[in-house]
């Protein structure tokens, strides 16, 4: 892709969108039309937007990029899980992943799709067990850049399945878990969620959107008076202040004993559970002991806990514990009352956790000869 200086068309909403219209002398009425082939059709070309005049069509092309993201290469796994390596128009690398779950008795194409999008390229966060941050935090996505995965989801959808085109939006679940900390680019993952959950957007339901955070403390408690009622989960991964600060840096500005009232109260504003993500690394936070420090943070929570065994990472020192070690750990939290799930790995022969796919081609693009 070129780099570009335009703004994502993706990234404006119904008022924005009407307000730049009628400011250069196009009719208001217009935006909705513009929507419309964005987010019902899904068209990848201005000369699609055939309800539109040349003149207008022209000056949507010389405002607006209208394709923020294309494909560079998709990888598949045998356990339905498939990446989508994405290039910006500067060139950095983003990945978005795909994960199905096939109902009983039905076929691939009606699975149940969950859909994990970035919104940073790499991160700032630094936590030791991830691919994402190794090379810090490159830049920011804006609200188009971050959007317009899940238009490339759904455009790929669109081909592969009948049940896709016959919907708005061709998933089921969206978790904002992908590269980056949503919540330290928060004005722009809000207002991507709010252009994907309005009725001119994609008119996806927010208590189908999952947003994950390390714990920025300050953006939890701004979050939770947003009007979007989405669900929340707190990539905690230690269940004591010195276990989690080997591994996340994060801790250190906000321990436990900020970060947990803070989960809380989005909790009873929002009446919804929340949902606390502990990758499980051997010999750092897997010992029994940390389970029943975590099953008691749970319970007081009222949080479901999801267990995610470690995904190896190339360059790391990092495993994950045995089966047994797991099934322990994870029985400890339900004979204590918490609401627990054990994850089974999806996406390990595809680099599915986060950042490696972008990391592995950004490293052998550096190492590749220049022309001649």
């Amino acid at each position: 892709m070129m780099p570009t200086t335009k703004r994502a068309l993706h990234g404006e909403t119904l008022e924005s969108l009407t307000l730049l219209l009628t400011e250069h002398g196009h009719p208001a009425f217009r935006a909705r039309q513009i929507l419309d082939w964005l987010y019902k059709k899904r068209v990848s070309t201005w000369p699609e937007m055939t309800n539109l005049s040349v003149p207008l069509r022209q000056w949507l092309d010389e405002t607006f990029e209208l394709n923020p993201t294309a494909f560079v290469l998709t990888k598949q796994s045998e356990d339905v899980t498939d990446k989508l390596l994405l290039e910006l128009s500067d060139q950095a690398l983003i990945e978005t992943v795909i994960i199905r779950a096939p109902q009983l008795g039905v076929g691939q194409e009606n699975s149940r799709k969950t859909i994990c999008i970035s919104t940073q390229v790499g991160c700032a966060m630094g936590c030791k067990f991830c691919a994402s941050g190794l090379e810090g935090l490159k830049r920011n996505l804006s609200a188009g850049e971050i959007v317009h995965q899940l238009i490339q989801v759904c455009r790929q959808e669109d081909e592969r399945t009948p049940r896709a085109r016959a919907e708005l939006a061709s998933f089921d679940n969206l978790v904002v878990m992908g590269m980056g900390e949503p919540l330290h680019n928060y004005d722009a993952i809000i207002r991507a969620l709010t252009i994907l959950n309005a009725e001119w957007g994609l008119g996806f339901g927010a208590r189908r959107i999952t947003l994950s955070t390390s714990g920025l403390v300050p953006r939890i408690k701004q979050l939770a008076d947003e009007p979007l009622g989405l669900r929340l989960a707190i990539s905690l991964h230690g269940a004591t202040d010195e276990v989690r600060e080997q591994i996340m840096p994060v801790n250190k500005k906000w321990p436990l004993r900020e970060l947990l009232p803070a989960v809380k109260e989005f909790s009873e504003k929002k009446g919804r559970m929340v949902t606390l993500e502990f990758i499980l690394i051997e010999e750092i936070n897997d010992s029994l002991e940390q389970a029943e420090k975590l099953r008691d943070i749970a319970y007081d929570l009222h949080a479901h806990v999801n267990l995610i065994p470690y995904n190896t990472v190339e360059g790391l020192p990092w495993k994950r514990p045995s089966l047994t070690r797991q099934e322990k750990f994870a029985k400890i939290l339900f004979n204590g009352g918490v609401s627990v799930t054990l994850r089974r790995e999806k996406g390990h022969a595809i680099d599915a956790a986060c950042g490696q796919l972008r990391l592995k081609t950004e490293r052998a693009r550096e190492a590749a000869p220049s022309p001649a």
